[in-house]
Formats: structure tokens, sequence, C-alpha cells
């Protein structure tokens, strides 16, 4: 089993207000990234909650998530995966996780079904999606680089594991220019979302 792995700890400083909760198509982030996942065959969705965690804990607690807060948010996205990848670690049905990021909306449930199918039928430690030469999210990391995102510096995050693994990444290259969609400022809001 693949489990999804959402992270949405940070403090949304740029955008001035929680990006999980932001309108998209009478959604909010979240709820379409949950929507999106689950319709393309995810079926544990573990969303890493940090700033003003219980509040927004509250406002997700409809969702078919399973809930981690990460304390030590300010350290970075790495830190968010590792709260994730410790809660995981013990499940041995666990063979990856798919991560992806709540300021990424635009996510296609035919894209999550083909990357689950192309992880399944490969030997590759990592896929990830590329769009006209650039790679986006989500990325599904198998179980064998577990250890290696734990131990990874924080600095450098979860990159430094798969410029470490370049010979057993699978690149999946796709039309779909929401993977490397990152919409983090209210400019950027404005400019792709028509949610209110």
């Amino acid at each position: 089993m693949i489990v999804a792995v959402v992270l949405s700890a940070g403090e949304s400083s740029r955008m001035g207000r929680a990006k999980a909760l932001l309108p998209i198509d009478g959604q909010t982030f979240i709820e379409r990234i949950v929507g999106a996942l689950k319709q393309g065959g995810i079926e544990r969705i573990v969303v890493v909650l940090g700033f003003e965690a219980e509040e927004l804990g509250r406002q997700i607690a409809h969702l078919p998530v399973e809930i981690l807060v990460n304390p030590d948010y300010r350290l970075g996205q790495l830190s968010s995966l590792q709260v994730a990848l410790r809660h995981l670690e013990s499940d041995k049905s666990c063979a990856g996780m798919m991560v992806h990021l709540v300021d990424h909306p635009y996510i296609d449930p035919k894209l999550v079904r083909l990357m689950l199918q192309r992880f399944d039928e490969s030997t590759h430690s990592i896929v990830v999606p590329r769009h006209h030469g650039k790679r986006g999210h989500p990325v599904i990391f198998s179980r064998k680089l577990f250890d290696e995102l734990l131990t990874a510096p924080m600095d450098q995050g979860a990159k430094s594991v798969v410029n470490a693994h370049r010979e057993v990444t699978l690149e999946i290259d796709t039309e779909d220019a929401g993977i490397t969609l990152d919409i983090d400022t209210p400019e950027l809001y404005r400019q792709h979302v028509k949610g209110e």
C-alpha cells in the first residue's frame, strides 16, 4: 500500500492565511487534494499540520484523513515529512508514500493512478511527474528510502535523497501543468484560481 502524505504545516506567511482552507471551485485546497488522491486510488491519507494546528485540525476534521502535528514545523518541510515517516515506519503494509504539498491544489486523479501503477510495475524507488522537463508533485518514495529521508540534512530537504538516487528514479512525462503550480502568494492565487 502507498500512503499519501500531504504537508500542510507552514505558516503561509506569504499568502497571509492558511493555504489548506483557500477556496477553489467550491471546495478548499485540502478538500480538493484529498478528493483527487482518493479518486486516484489512495486508501490512506496522512495530513501533517504545524502552525495553528489545533484550529486547522478542527476545520478539516470532516475529511477521511489521519492528522499528525509537527511541533518543529519551523524547521521546514522535511521535518514534517519525518513526522509522517516515524508514524508510518512500523506499518509493514506501507510500501511507500506519495508526498504532496497543500499549495499544489491542481492534482489530477488520473496522474495519481498512473504513478501508483508505474511504481507497482517497476523496481524504481522514486516516481516523479515531469511537465516540459520540470519535475513537480506528487512524488512517490519507496519504503527503502525511509531511513535516508529520516537522516537527510534539514537544510537540503528530500531533494538530497532524490538527487542521490537518480538511477532509480522514474520520471513520468505529463501535459498536466498543475504538477508544478505552487500557489503560495495572493498574486498567484488571483492569477490561477477562481475561488472567490
